[in-house]
C-alpha cells in the first residue's frame, strides 16, 4: 500500500479483494483506489490492529468462508466482530457505528489495487459516542 495521503484526482471506484491469512475467508469490496481509512484507539481496535474502511452493504461481498467465520460480540452486542476460526484474522465486521454496512480491515486488502491510503485518527477510547457520530454517513 502506497503512501499516507489521499489524492482525490482520478479516485475511481475499483474492486478490492481481501481476506484472512490462511485464505479460507475472502471478500470483495468496492471502494476508491485512494482509500480514506480510520485508526481507532479503543481497546478492541487497538488490540486487533484494525484500519477501518467502512462501506455500505451493496459495496461488500463475502466470496467464500462463511462457515469458517466465528462471531465475537460484547457490550451492546450490536457489532458483529467476525474472524476466521482457523487463523484468527478479522478481515471485516459489522460495526456498532454503522450497523447498516460493513467495516473492512484495510490491512487485509490485497495491495495491488490500493494506490494510496490516508489514515485518520479517531479517539474511540475516550470519546466513542462523539467519534461514532462523525462516521455514520460512511455506510450510506
Amino acid at each position: 500500500m502506497v503512501g499516507n495521503n489521499n489524492n482525490n484526482d482520478n479516485n475511481e471506484i475499483v474492486e478490492h479483494f481481501a481476506g484472512c491469512h490462511c485464505g479460507k475467508v475472502k471478500i470483495k469490496v468496492l471502494a476508491p483506489k485512494n482509500l480514506e481509512v480510520r485508526h481507532c484507539n479503543c481497546t478492541i481496535c487497538n488490540k486487533k490492529g484494525y484500519l477501518h474502511l467502512i462501506v455500505n452493504k451493496d459495496s461488500f461481498e463475502l466470496l467464500q468462508g462463511e462457515d469458517d467465520l466465528t462471531n465475537y460480540q460484547f457490550n451492546t452486542k450490536t457489532a458483529k466482530h467476525y474472524f476466521c476460526s482457523t487463523c484468527g484474522i478479522a478481515p471485516f465486521y459489522v460495526p456498532r457505528s454503522n450497523p447498516d454496512g460493513y467495516d473492512v480491515n484495510a490491512h487485509c486488502i490485497d495491495s495491488n489495487t490500493v494506490e494510496s491510503m490516508k489514515i485518520i485518527e479517531i479517539d474511540g477510547l475516550n470519546n466513542w459516542d462523539t467519534e461514532a457520530s462523525k462516521i455514520t454517513h460512511l455506510s450510506k
